[in-house]
């Protein structure tokens, strides 16, 4: 299932600072997400997982589940802010075919539940990861046009995200860890050390 989170793993420089409302997880721009949304992403996957076998999958768990849910919510939303900017629209037609390729690298769509857990995607997440993964393609395609080298394409990607999470002024509470710039993840505020390079704003 690693592939079923390559768009995800795109992202590794996105800069998240401290988070100014209580009551809030993240914030950027606009849009507010509250930590009962945060969790109830949370409440979702651990539902799912209680109907499947999860003997032979490494799960995340606590915190960390937590933060992985939470990063997934705001790299999505970083990835439909470049689309508006760059106006990339994402058809029904464009998620119906991901989807049903997704259907045919696992097996049917019989097989999608325990593939979501093992990939660590609620199901209501699901079309948000298929939405990010038609635009990440149609941004690798327009890069590569551009002359960019394919080794090049998830760089520029990741730089692109980057620049609109700066834009956008992504946020996140503290109580989900801090921004590990070396190690490119969101870490335990307490396991952070020099890693982490404080916010100037």
């Amino acid at each position: 299932m690693k592939k079923f989170l390559t768009v995800i793993a795109l992202v590794s420089a996105v800069a998240l600072t401290g988070c100014g409302k209580a009551d809030s997880a993240a914030s950027f721009g606009d849009t507010t997400i509250s930590q009962v949304q945060a969790q109830s992403k949370v409440n979702e996957l651990l539902a799912e997982r209680a109907k499947t076998d999860i003997s032979q999958m490494q799960l995340e768990t606590g915190n960390v589940l937590n933060r992985s849910q939470l990063r997934f919510t705001i790299i999505t939303s970083v990835f439909e802010e470049i689309a508006k900017e760059l106006k990339i629209e994402v058809s029904t037609t464009e998620i119906e075919n991901t989807r049903n390729g997704i259907y045919e690298q696992i097996g049917g769509e019989s097989e999608l539940q325990k593939n979501l857990v093992a990939a660590q995607i609620a199901p209501s997440n699901f079309e948000r990861y298929l939405r990010t993964t038609i635009i990440s393609n149609k941004l690798a395609g327009a890069l590569s046009m551009a002359g960019v080298a394919e080794a090049d394409v998830q760089t520029k990607i990741s730089e692109l995200l980057q620049k609109k999470a700066e834009q956008l002024k992504v946020t996140v509470n503290p109580r989900y860890g801090v921004w590990d710039n070396a190690a490119g993840d969101l870490v335990p505020e307490d396991s952070a050390g020099s890693a982490v390079v404080p916010s100037t704003r």
